[in-house]
């Protein structure tokens, strides 16, 4: 039974509500492609699907509309897949449990796929229609946007005729987005020594963390839980021997991390000071983080005694010290835009196992001379530490276009709709704009989209309402000769 039939904008509801039924993580995207390409076969449009599942559609211009310019419509097919502690949801095989309030929609213990699911949905409907007015529509659907934009990498653009392009990957309604920052993933690799020792176990959780996106939330200085482990052991062992036995924290290199666990072992007589002394980091970095994440908290529970194979005490200063020293967060702010983040970084994920730390970041700039530099300074420290680093889904950055017909007129068609003036603005997170702009000479592109909440968390929320009224201004400017 469907939970959106009776909101507004139908059409476009329900396909999303059809999307959120197919597993689309990141890296297992076929068969939703696959259900586009169906859809596309279904209403007779020109469709091409290459061997990665990007997948390309067609719809001939409206009557009246012959000699308007196509317009493109563009958006990735996968989304970020998190999931509360207790889920017990497959995102291999399962599909979402859609839950609505009748102005927001989400997910039950999951990410929803809003990002970039809704951008799929206005364009299936668009394809769809029978009475919207527009010219050649024509669409890109990518795949692996947030693992490194690597549809948008691979594709071959070559059978587009538009220059125009309408991008449905942000966050924020009344926002006309028409510049971005380039990225790239880093993942460094610094090798452990272990050996086997006796004593208590004892489990360490940071937790409550509000994390976000890398990109659109790292402004916020919410903190990073793999930060906090490492800081909150390094001032515990001030005063209390212990030694590491695992660790492992986030799940996206672009999702500032929410949750990370330890397991260390401490002599039987330092259980009940080690316990108390992880207590004493809690209420201290409860006070520091009170206004940017009010629930984190630090927590242990003692458990029996065991023997482990625990870190080495060189191995164990090194992981220390990486967590303590490795850049993360904020670098520079831009001095052109006010409020705009110009660099940044992201420890999104962090697994000690049975032989080395590995660590993966984001790492985003508007300037990619910037970029480079702090890639650059993270490889040197990682190697500095006796480790290795591997670059990869480096993308470019979206220049700002200073002659745009196409952003003159979803300015005018927003306040033709609603009276007031939309903002034009820069972001800091990546879109796939950049590198499409670098496939297609001349491309006048926008990036809009509804509002959204907590995008790549599990409590990731889209708007009904403003999904409706985004809906109405894409309806408008396409058919706007």
């Amino acid at each position: 039974m469907s939970i959106l039939e009776q909101y507004e904008p139908k059409e476009a509801l329900q396909y999303f509500e059809e999307l959120a039924s197919i597993p689309h993580g990141s890296g297992n995207v076929k068969a939703v492609s696959d259900y586009c390409v169906a859809f596309g076969k279904e209403h007779n449009l020109e469709v091409h699907q290459d061997e990665l599942y990007n997948v390309i559609m067609a719809k001939d211009a409206t009557p009246g509309y012959e000699d308007v310019e196509p317009i493109i419509i563009q958006g990735h097919l996968d989304m970020v897949c998190e999931k509360t502690l207790d889920s017990n949801i497959d995102f291999l095989t399962d599909g979402l449990d859609l839950q609505t309030d009748g102005e927001w929609v989400w997910a039950n213990g999951t990410t929803l796929g809003g990002d970039d699911g809704i951008a799929i949905a206005f364009a299936l409907a668009i394809l769809a229609s029978d009475t919207l007015q527009h010219p050649r529509i024509e669409t890109i659907f990518t795949v692996d946007e947030e693992i490194g934009l690597l549809g948008a990498a691979a594709i071959d653009l070559s059978v587009l005729k538009g220059k125009k392009m309408i991008n449905i990957d942000s966050e924020e309604e009344g926002i006309i987005t028409v510049s971005c920052a380039g990225g790239l993933s880093l993942e460094g690799k610094i090798p452990m020594e272990f050996k086997e020792k006796e004593g208590v176990c004892v489990e360490v959780a940071v937790t409550g963390m509000l994390g976000g996106h890398s990109g659109c939330e790292i402004h916020k200085e919410h903190g990073n839980s793999n930060l906090i482990m490492g800081r909150t052991l390094y001032e515990v062992g001030k005063t209390v021997p212990f030694r590491v036995v695992t660790m492992a924290g986030g799940s996206k290199d672009n999702a500032i991390p929410r949750h990370t666990t330890a397991t260390v072992l401490v002599k039987n007589s330092d259980a009940d000071a080690f316990e108390k002394a992880v207590q004493e980091q809690s209420a201290i970095l409860a006070h520091e983080y009170a206004s940017s994440d009010p629930d984190m908290k630090v927590i242990c529970e003692v458990k029996g005694n065991e023997t482990r194979k625990v870190l080495k005490k060189s191995s164990q200063k090194m992981l220390l010290n990486a967590l303590m020293n490795l850049p993360n967060g904020v670098q520079h702010w831009s001095m052109d835009i006010p409020g705009l983040v110009e660099t940044s970084l992201n420890m999104g994920v962090m697994i000690l196992d049975e032989n080395q730390l590995s660590l993966r970041y984001a790492v985003r700039s508007s300037k990619m001379s910037a970029m480079n530099y702090l890639s650059d300074r993270t490889v040197a420290m990682i190697e500095q530490m006796g480790g290795s680093c591997e670059i990869s889904g480096a993308y470019p950055g979206w220049e700002y276009k200073k002659d745009s017909k196409l952003r003159d007129t979803f300015v005018s068609a927003y306040e033709e709709l609603f009276g007031e003036k939309p903002k034009v603005e820069a972001i800091h997170a990546g879109l796939e704009c950049g590198l499409l702009s670098d496939k297609i000479e001349g491309l006048d592109c926008v990036s809009i989209g509804p509002d959204m909440k907590d995008v790549h968390t599990y409590t990731e929320k889209l708007n009904i309402p403003s999904t409706k009224r985004t809906w109405d201004l894409v309806v408008k400017v396409i058919g706007t000769k």
